[in-house]
């Protein structure tokens, strides 16, 4: 009976294992070929590894799906006793010590896991175009790269570089990261060649295939430098891919003065029309929108996916337990370029929809080595939050640092330097402790406590309010007492002050004054209505 994929495979970052531990990847090349009528992939991957110490022995991750055929180090073939694929994760006994860089060569072949549900289960994407060609993608966030080819799953995992080769049947052109060297015609099939140029996220190595077409075009950058952008769509939604590509440009625009330079100029700002919803996959991002209209005037999906450029492939999570800096920046940048495009309004419009949908019951960093589906089961973990609670949370703490600092302290964790330039950026792994030392340091001041109850607590602060006929009183209240000093701004009869809410504050108030507490929305924190909408809802869907 042929075997299936396993829990280890399924799983993607948390604990490393002992032999993939010290292993740097500084090379990939990745050779595929895809049999679209059998559904059937056949790799073969050469990694170019490093080890500061000698060992005897490594591992990678790679699916048990795939039928190994030979595996060499160095150039010299294993025996089939010196390597074993165990529910996933592959053990190789070197047939010499290994240190400094060596080379291990897999070829594989078999049905690679079927997603189910793409991009929220991961897999191939076996799709037919309208008119019946083939149409496939890969899509893999939650489960990893190991799906179709040997990695090292985790974070610390990503190739320095890679060439990555895609052979399909001669009428279907493959789409890939990084920058597109040729293609190679072999008769009934052709062959592509892409190259990436910079380090590249696991999960962001894509294929997508179809008989695709394109359109592109060069962007003139703030930072004085040119880069081509590119759209693969598919031949029956030309006239609806140049209105969707025509929103690139500001969207460049937007983040390159609001966050700074596109960190991949040196490849491209790709987009490709997928079977499925949309990935973040490194220049080369899936689209999958259906050209949905939008009431803010911007394809909100490719929005969100391309922020991912900069939160996720520039900016990468160390481990899944600090998700939220490539979920929660990657969100809020959809509000910020609303409030760009039209201003406070829309920009307030478009946070209360994310406020309507918090479920508060778990931390958005628990401060363990979490797996990337354990961050997203909202039984179990944040879900979510991490997207809608993230973006909500920087909302306030730019709203309490003031823009020049916010923005500052966004370009330094991004790139690792507030002065990024254009061939001079290196993507990042990052956590949410490196980000709060970056606030404390540009805000002057300890904010510890500010990310004590958004990140590491579950529920949210809430403002304890009581009225009588003269007075006022406001003090916060938040899980296990944790210190909550956070400024607060109340209007009364359209007289505003800002109170220290480090201890209780008392105001005199006559019955009929008009009193409107945090006017401008800047405050994070418990709304008993919000929370009586949600159980509302919660009911609705259950009667049905």
């Amino acid at each position: 009976m042929p075997l299936t994929t396993s829990a280890y495979t399924m799983k993607s970052g948390g604990e490393v294992p002992l032999l993939q531990q010290g292993l740097v990847l500084k090379h990939a090349e990745l050779k595929f070929e895809v049999f679209p009528a059998k559904k059937q992939l056949s790799g073969t991957s050469t990694l170019t590894l490093h080890s500061e110490t000698n060992r005897t022995a490594i591992a990678v991750d790679l699916d048990q799906v795939f039928t190994i055929s030979s595996i060499s180090i160095n150039g010299i073939k294993l025996t089939n006793d010196a390597y074993h694929n165990d529910q996933g994760l592959l053990s190789m006994q070197a047939p010499m010590p290994l240190a400094g860089d060596f080379t291990v060569t897999i070829s594989y072949s078999g049905s690679p896991r079927v997603a189910i549900k793409a991009p929220w289960d991961g897999g191939f994407v076996w799709s037919k175009t309208p008119s019946g060609a083939d149409w496939i993608a890969t899509a893999n966030q939650g489960e990893g790269c190991d799906l179709f080819w040997p990695c090292i799953d985790h974070p610390f995992g990503e190739p320095l570089t890679a060439d990555i080769y895609i052979t399909v049947p001669n009428n279907l052109k493959a789409v890939s990261n990084g920058v597109f060297i040729d293609a190679t015609n072999n008769g009934n099939t052709k062959t592509f060649h892409w190259q990436t140029r910079s380090v590249h996220n696991t999960y962001g190595i894509a294929l997508n295939i179809a008989p695709y077409e394109k359109i592109e075009q060069t962007y003139h950058s703030i930072f004085g430098n040119e880069f081509n952008v590119v759209y693969y769509h598919l031949p029956a939604t030309s006239e609806k891919a140049k209105i969707l590509f025509a929103e690139i440009t500001p969207m460049l625009d937007f983040f390159e003065r609001m966050i700074g330079p596109f960190p991949f100029s040196q490849e491209k700002a790709g987009f490709v029309e997928t079977p499925h919803l949309g990935m973040e996959h490194q220049t080369i991002n899936a689209y999958g929108n259906e050209y949905r209209k939008d009431a803010y005037g911007f394809d909100w999906l490719m929005q969100h996916e391309f922020a991912h450029e900069w939160f996720a492939n520039q900016l990468t999570a160390a481990n899944s337990d600090h998700m939220w800096l490539q979920e929660g920046f990657g969100a809020y940048m959809q509000p910020l370029f609303t409030q760009y495009l039209h201003g406070d309004m829309a920009y307030k419009a478009r946070l209360f929809e994310q406020r309507k949908s918090l479920a508060n019951q778990f931390p958005m960093v628990s401060n363990k080595s979490l797996e990337v589906e354990q961050v997203f089961d909202k039984d179990n973990g944040p879900g979510g939050d991490v997207y809608t609670k993230g973006s909500l949370m920087l909302h306030s703490l730019r709203a309490l640092m003031g823009d020049e600092r916010f923005f500052k302290a966004i370009r330094l964790m991004t790139y690792g330097t507030d002065n990024p330039q254009p061939g001079h950026i290196q993507p990042r792994l990052g956590t949410s402790n490196e980000f709060i030392q970056i606030v404390n340091q540009l805000s002057g001041q300890n904010l510890q406590w500010f990310f004590d109850v958004y990140l590491f607590q579950a529920k949210l602060p809430e403002l304890v309010v009581q009225r009588s006929p003269s007075k006022i009183s406001l003090e916060w209240k938040t899980d296990n007492n944790v210190a909550f000093p956070m400024p607060l701004e109340v209007s009364i009869n359209n007289q505003r002050q800002v109170l220290d809410m480090s201890k209780p504050q008392s105001l005199s108030v006559l019955p009929k004054d008009v009193v409107i507490i945090d006017p401008d929305s800047k405050v994070l924190r418990y709304d008993q209505a919000i929370e009586n909408y949600q159980t509302f809802r919660k009911e609705q869907k259950e009667q049905k």
